[in-house]
């Protein structure tokens, strides 16, 4: 389906936000802009107003008005454009919140990262978003890119979006002195190509802050019992959030990028049941933490492309956390043999088309967690 770029005044958009729901079909409408404008909704099972606001093309804040919000939610999605599972489980959840079929308890912000990529049926249209974070945008990778493209202007806006919105969250609170806003951000994805384990997700860096046991939990409650611990700074989207505001972060991996209308929706539904309760009920109840339930894994090697000639010794179907013998060479770059190192060492995220200078690999090692 292509989308026009047609340019509607505010009232115009709301109007056909109103009548159907869908602000991915608004979204993707306006690429690269959109008006702002406002709204209430009212909810036809608790009767509780919610004010709904549209910031830009992509961008939707949804605020309870009939009670202060204990939590602050950030749900995003394309940041990579056709990984499209997230991108309709989120839009299902805005729609039924503006249709009034979903409580609002807390301070939910959408974003869909990148509407002009999803409009191309592409992981990005010149540069990969998820790289340009914590000021990425503002750095010269080496990728070839520049410093001035789409992606770049994205990613300073939605930076800039995600701290007005935590910052907005603290001072409209009004909370007892000992408690503070839990501040939350899941970045959805799906992965280039399939898993041993289907779902996984990766903890941003928390420079020797511990793990929480409860989002574990959560994180089982979506289905999710493989977890990556990642253990350096990076540019991605979680990691800002979680090192810049102190937000429970993750980068959530939902099986295999498929075209839209293709995933089988049946795969998500403890994905799309928890993050409704998480923005509709005041508290949640988890699952009991069993170490047993989960697979636990850390970075060991983060492979770099440094030449033109870099490919793979495995092939393309070989998926996320397939293991090799130590000493196997996986990848060679230019003159240089990369070899695994580790019992148990396994590839994840191989993508050997990446620009020279950026991430094409990282392997991974089983490790054992004690979460607070």
């Amino acid at each position: 389906m292509s989308y026009p770029q047609k340019q509607l005044s505010a009232e115009k958009l709301k109007k056909e936000l109103l009548a159907n729901g869908d602000f991915l079909h608004l979204t993707r409408s306006h690429e690269f802009s959109m008006a702002r404008f406002n709204f209430e909704v009212v909810c036809r099972y608790s009767s509780a107003k919610t004010k709904v606001s549209v910031l830009d093309t992509g961008i939707i804040v949804f605020e309870p008005l009939s009670h202060s919000s204990s939590k602050d939610i950030v749900l995003s999605s394309a940041v990579h454009g056709n990984e499209t599972a997230p991108i309709e489980i989120c839009n299902e959840l805005i729609k039924q919140v503006i249709l009034g079929e979903l409580n609002v308890e807390h301070r939910t912000l959408f974003i869909f990262g990148n509407p002009p990529s999803i409009n191309i049926s592409k992981r990005f249209v010149e540069e990969n978003l998820n790289r340009l974070f914590s000021g990425g945008h503002s750095i010269d990778q080496g990728q070839g890119a520049g410093l001035i493209n789409k992606e770049r202007d994205r990613a300073l806006l939605l930076e800039n979006t995600v701290r007005d919105f935590f910052i907005a969250g603290s001072e409209q609170a009004s909370l007892p002195s000992s408690k503070a806003i839990e501040r939350f951000h899941y970045d959805l994805h799906t992965a280039i190509r399939g898993s041993k384990n289907d779902k996984f997700a990766v903890y941003p860096f928390q420079h020797n802050k511990p793990w929480v046991k409860t989002q574990l939990q959560f994180m089982f409650a979506c289905g999710i019992n493989t977890i990556l611990f990642s253990n350096s700074p990076t540019t991605t989207f979680s990691y800002f959030s979680s090192n810049e505001f102190g937000a429970h972060a993750f980068t959530v991996e939902l099986g295999k990028v498929m075209p839209f209308g293709e995933n089988d929706m049946a795969k998500f539904s403890k994905v799309k049941t928890s993050l409704s309760a998480l923005i509709s009920q005041k508290s949640l109840t988890l699952p009991e933490y069993n170490k047993d339930d989960f697979s636990f894994f850390e970075i060991d090697q983060i492979i770099d492309r440094k030449n033109k000639d870099f490919k793979f010794h495995f092939a393309d179907d070989v998926e996320n956390f397939t293991d090799f013998p130590i000493g196997t060479v996986i990848a060679t770059d230019g003159d240089k043999a990369i070899k695994t190192k580790q019992q148990g060492e396994a590839i994840i995220f191989p993508n050997a088309n990446v620009a020279i200078g950026q991430r094409a690999l990282l392997t991974v090692i089983p490790v054992v967690v004690n979460p607070e």
